[in-house]
């Protein structure tokens, strides 16, 4: 068990269901400082949706959010197996991370060091970084 939840180097993934930004703790865990890497946003919603098809009681938009989070999850895969990254903060809305969270292959969940319910996607990087720098 990694003693820091915000070790250097890691990924942190600030996201919702339609928009995730990546960014690189070149700080330290009581002293995050964020380098913005890129980001990710949904593609092809209607081909690839979350499992295929849409349960009849869901809306077209949690349908999407859902689709993301499969996305994001896969992305996140890519990135750990392809040796990138060893440890991930994973920061999202609610729903998002109660979305994500089930589907994250194993290999991913054990690299994600933190996780936090929050919507920050349109917080200042250095909001976050106060955020994250806190106490936890």
């Amino acid at each position: 068990m990694l003693n820091s939840p915000n070790p250097h180097g890691a990924l942190v993934v600030v996201a919702t269901g339609a928009e995730a930004k990546f960014f690189v703790n070149d700080g330290s865990d009581k002293d995050v400082k964020l380098r913005h890497i890129g980001g990710l946003r949904p593609k092809d919603l209607n081909d690839d949706g979350p499992s295929g098809k849409r349960p009849p009681e869901s809306s077209a938009q949690e349908t999407d959010e859902a689709t993301f989070a499969k996305q994001l999850a896969e992305h996140l895969y890519g990135k750990v197996h392809g040796g990138e990254v060893d440890h991930i903060v994973l920061v999202a809305d609610p729903d998002t991370l109660g979305e994500i969270r089930p589907i994250l292959h194993q290999d991913v969940s054990e690299s994600v060091t933190m996780e936090m319910a929050k919507t920050l996607i349109n917080t200042p990087t250095s909001d976050i970084e106060r955020i994250l720098s806190a106490p936890h």
